[in-house]
């Protein structure tokens, strides 16, 4: 129970497991006059601000369709520590290849946005932040080429970005983008001592360089200028332009003559300033290029009201939100699962199923969720399947979980901060201490532990697959994810637990025996409060405790209908179940007619519809006990009857006095 605790942020999305004592907290509430300020929720990447395009499920295709201009597009989550970390490198190289527009735009995606989902899973994103390419002038959809390599260094992806534009064709090369290949010497040599309208600027250059090709990109927005390239092969023509060393460039002028730039220092910064400084050159005067129209929200950015929480308590808002996420955001980045990821997932659901603390629609639905997947007789299972089935679609009495996050113990200052990652520690002790609490709810479901499933859960699914290429730069990637009003805090704090503290010849200690006992309580259902959470359920009327030991009184009540609503309902479950099956089918190929039956069997038993009587609704079950407790009672009676029956004869007879 102790190790159960993971560190948010560790590289490639893999998992070290110390002391939850260690670990940050993530109820801590911020000092006062810390707290976040009100006002429109910031992201990562602000519109308008950022010098990069800020593009969502309604405009990326619009954007990236017969565009004029290539993109490279970054896939992100806003709640990914890597991506957190990332972000102002990203900027930084949006700023640095502003003037590349017209040939090539940067853009960004944030896929922990829920209207997103579904783009990101179209345009099969598995992990982030995820780097995509988009040449110019497609005509259909594409998910783009990927970016190919672990280097993310500003200069690494622009010269990706430089060999990007180059692999284009003739005929779908941008407009706007010049001839980035060499020319030669004899080229060179025809323009001496000619007059003309513009400078010819050509840079000098080694055939792996990639400066001249940079400069060309940097001036495409400037007018009276062109610039080319030539390599340094031709050594009796460098001879006799003077030129010594390389990268160098050489001028010339409008009135044919020309000579070299004496440069301090040869970078491609220095190149570029002193050709834009030149008399005559200027910026064009070219229209804005267009922007993808943006979908017009009420009142422009939305702005969150912050939730006042107790820190010493767990919210099921928080555990429920997580679990929303992970299945319909972070799970969604596979299309299949199968192997050890369809292995990893089962046993994963197996834990959340038996041990997860909650209401009792969102337990049916995990326990409907584990029953169906043991069952299916296939090796591999398409996501949308189980999407369909977390969202009900076929229509499955009594289950439901929440379709949007409402963080309370885990919001941040800002949007991006927090939120999911805290949720899911806050997941996984929960799990750990309802495994301690109720030893006996994961008999007979494999011979891994909690722990070992939740780690390998972690291994498989969560989202951070790049590792830096140095300690150094892991460091700075968990300090740029850290909410600078919720600093991370060795925990619990001495206001918590003030038992937990010890110490021990002046310095601090830990006194493990009372963390476990802490941990037992805070993780406890008995300590969870409901307030905030939405849902079919009423709140109100929900009894802390497990609810595998309590009678669910808060159903969702079906509404009475006529014949043919009920008619066209049952016409809908059944549409349900042939779209699910036909999903399992398509994705594993020709099945067995046992193997079939037996998919046929495991959705049939969870499609079954619910019987509507007096406008409240039964399940089969429900049915099947009321037919047992009639036919009990029916039998009580008779019982009863005859009981008495016999007793009155008898008495009948004893007292019976005949007539003089």
């Amino acid at each position: 129970l102790i190790r159960g605790a993971c560190q948010c942020g560790s590289p490639g999305g893999r998992v070290s497991l110390p002391p939850p004592l260690l670990r940050a907290d993530p109820s801590r509430v911020p000092v006062a006059g810390l707290g976040p300020s009100p006002g429109p929720a910031a992201r990562l990447y602000r519109p308008g601000e950022d010098p990069l395009t800020v593009l969502e499920a309604g405009t990326v295709r619009q954007a990236l369709l017969n565009s004029s201009a290539a993109w490279v597009l970054q896939f992100y989550s806003s709640s990914c520590g890597h991506c957190i970390g990332f972000a102002p490198t990203w900027r930084a190289l949006a700023g640095d290849v502003k003037d590349w527009e017209p040939a090539i735009r940067i853009g960004v995606l944030d896929c922990g946005e829920e209207e997103n989902y579904e783009t990101c899973k179209e345009y099969g994103i598995l992990y982030y932040p995820t780097f995509r390419y988009f040449k110019a002038f497609t005509k259909q959809f594409t998910t783009g080429e990927n970016y190919k390599g672990s280097d993310r260094e500003l200069q690494t992806v622009r010269q990706m970005m430089i060999d990007f534009l180059q692999n284009h064709s003739q005929e779908s090369r941008p407009p706007a983008c010049p001839p980035l290949d060499p020319v030669s010497s004899s080229e060179i040599a025809s323009l001496f001592d000619k007059n003309s309208h513009h400078y010819t600027a050509i840079v000098v250059e080694s055939s792996n360089s990639y400066v001249g090709r940079e400069v060309i990109l940097d001036l495409i927005q400037y007018e009276n200028i062109m610039v080319k390239r030539v390599l340094n092969s031709d050594k009796a023509f460098l001879e006799k332009l003077g030129i010594t060393s390389i990268p160098s460039c050489y001028l010339i002028y409008p009135n044919g003559s020309h000579g070299l730039i004496n440069i301090l220092k040869p970078l491609r910064s220095f190149f570029s300033s002193y050709l834009k400084s030149l008399p005559g050159v200027r910026r064009k005067l070219v229209s804005q290029l267009p922007l993808p129209k943006k979908q017009n929200k009420q009142g422009g950015t939305e702005i969150k009201a912050w939730k006042e929480f107790d820190k010493a308590k767990l919210y099921m808002a928080d555990l429920e939100s997580g679990l929303h996420y992970l299945l319909r955001v972070e799970l969604a980045t596979h299309k299949t699962l199968e192997g050890a990821e369809l292995k990893t997932f089962k046993d994963f659901v197996t834990v959340i199923a038996k041990l997860f603390p909650g209401r009792q629609p969102v337990v049916k639905l995990l326990e409907t969720l584990q029953e169906w997947l043991v069952s299916l007789p296939l090796d591999k299972i398409p996501y949308d399947a189980i999407l369909d089935l977390v969202n009900n679609k076929m229509r499955i009495s009594g289950i439901f979980l929440t379709n949007h996050v409402q963080w309370v113990g885990c919001q941040g200052s800002r949007p991006e901060l927090r939120g999911y990652t805290c949720s899911l520690w806050k997941l996984f002790h929960t799990l750990t201490v309802q495994a301690a609490v109720r030893p006996k709810a994961l008999i007979n479901t494999g011979k891994h532990g909690p722990t070992d499933r939740m780690r390998r859960y972690i291994q498989h699914f969560f989202g951070n697959p790049w590792i830096p290429e140095n300690l150094d730069k892991a460091v700075l990637v968990a300090v740029g994810s850290e909410d600078p009003k919720f600093p991370k805090v060795q925990w619990p704090t001495p206001d918590l637990c003030p038992e937990c503290h010890d110490e021990i010849k002046g310095l601090h200690s830990w006194n493990e025996a009372q963390v476990l006992q802490f941990l037992k309580h805070h993780y406890h259902n008995e300590n969870i409060l409901y307030k905030y959470t939405e849902g079919q359920v009423n709140t109100n009327e929900i009894e802390v405790g497990d609810v595998r030991e309590r009678k669910d009184k808060n159903l969702p009540k079906k509404t009475s209908g006529n014949k043919d609503d009920k008619i066209l309902d049952q016409q809908n479950m059944l549409d349900s179940k042939s779209k699910v099956l036909d999903k399992l089918i398509a994705n594993n190929g020709p099945v067995r007619d046992g193997g079939k039956n037996a998919i046929e069997s495991v959705i049939h038993k969870e499609t079954k519809p619910s019987v509507s009587f007096l406008g409240i609704g039964f399940s089969s079950i429900d049915m099947s006990l009321c037919v047992v407790l009639y036919v009990a009672s029916s039998l009580f009676l008779m019982i009863m009857y005859f009981f008495f029956r016999m007793r009155s004869k008898r008495w009948k007879v004893r007292y019976y006095r005949p007539g003089v």
